[in-house]
């Protein structure tokens, strides 16, 4: 591996557990025997597809892989990857994932989740999870509307939807999930389309590679509820000129001329032009790898609710220290402190503590 702007990428640990033999597998040895059970044309066909395509890349014995999910219709995934996995409860699978991977550091640990799901009753564990930056992999899978309750709003739905819960339109600004995502620190956030294939691969890959929490959202339709979503950025008569492909160290232009660009206004904000109308100077260079969460937090913002100007592709990814790594350091240095005494007494006395009192 090489070394791209200060990021090295050859130093960081290897995806697959310590000294542990590569195993080869291919997409079929990730395919398990459930029949596979969401609506026709469902987004989720191609993301199940690319997720067990890209699982023999990473050298982990399937054993060693897991799938988490919450509730909704993405939370059936696990279902159908031939590897260890759980259902959990709304919201919950952050939670649920955190505890694992603690526990077993050797284990790739995935998180499946849907809009609902991780943003409205999971939205608490979701920042945590990210704050704390643990060696996850959290899929997003973003439809803009509650699929599996048949069809109210959700926390990314558009001001004004019309919806069975919503009948005379919502009142709630939406989140952005990658703007959320950036200001919870989260080291690595990327975004990307269900049927982009190439795209949503290559965007699985690095977020894999990633150390620490590496949050994707994937813009999924759902094509009974809020079909054609996100038709602009697929269709390809416009897909060009709403579509932002961002590139690390590339300077930020799309359309199907590369007639649009971003540069920096006056007041530092990031501003949308003709190429022709600037000086390829001007042109700011996607920089993925910059402390600072600023630059990637301000792409976020471009696009508003009619996806012009979208960015897809890796927004942010930085190093930061690993919480399930600092726990494990943090317990040996206890142990070694303590020594070798009666392990049942050492946790007796940390349970009991110096504040005891006898009631009655």
């Amino acid at each position: 591996m090489t070394e791209t702007n200060g990021h090295d990428v050859a130093n960081q640990p290897p995806l697959s557990p310590e000294n542990a033999e590569i195993i080869k597998l291919s997409r079929k040895d990730f395919v398990s025997d459930q029949e596979v059970r969401w609506c026709p044309g469902c987004g989720d066909y191609s993301i199940l597809a690319q997720t067990q395509k890209v699982m023999p890349d990473f050298g982990y014995p399937k054993e060693n892989i897991v799938f988490i999910s919450g509730i909704g219709c993405s939370g059936r995934l696990p279902y159908y990857m031939n590897t260890y996995g759980f259902h959990t409860i709304h919201g919950r699978a952050p939670t649920l994932a955190t505890g694992l991977k603690a526990a077993r550091p050797d284990l790739m640990v995935w998180v499946i989740t849907g809009d609902g799901d991780a943003l409205s009753i999971g939205g608490n564990h979701l920042i945590h999870a990210l704050r704390r930056n643990v060696n996850l992999k959290i899929l997003l899978f973003n439809n803009r509307i509650y699929g599996l309750t048949k069809g109210q709003y959700s926390p990314t739905s558009e001001l004004g939807k019309i919806t069975k819960s919503t009948p005379f339109g919502s009142l709630d600004a939406p989140f952005n999930p990658v703007s959320l995502a950036l200001g919870a620190e989260a080291t690595f956030v990327a975004r990307s389309v269900d049927s982009d294939r190439k795209h949503l691969t290559s965007v699985l890959r690095a977020a894999a590679e990633h150390r620490g929490t590496a949050l994707v959202e994937i813009y999924q339709n759902c094509n009974i509820f809020n079909d054609n979503a996100f038709e602009p950025l697929k269709d390809p008569d416009t897909r060009d000129d709403f579509t932002i492909r961002l590139e690390h160290g590339q300077p930020i232009r799309w359309g199907a001329q590369g007639e649009h660009a971003v540069v920096r206004a006056i007041d530092s904000s990031l501003k949308v032009v003709e190429t022709s109308e600037v000086d390829e100077s001007q042109i700011v260079i996607h920089d993925a790898y910059a402390d600072d969460p600023s630059h990637a937090f301000d792409l976020s913002r471009l696009a508003d609710l009619s996806l012009a100007r979208t960015p897809i592709g890796v927004f942010r990814s930085v190093r930061r220290p690993v919480y399930d790594d600092l726990m494990r350091e943090q317990l040996e240095r206890a142990a070694e402190t303590q020594g070798a005494g009666n392990g049942t007494d050492q946790l007796a006395s940390l349970l009991a503590g110096s504040d005891t009192w006898t009631v009655g």
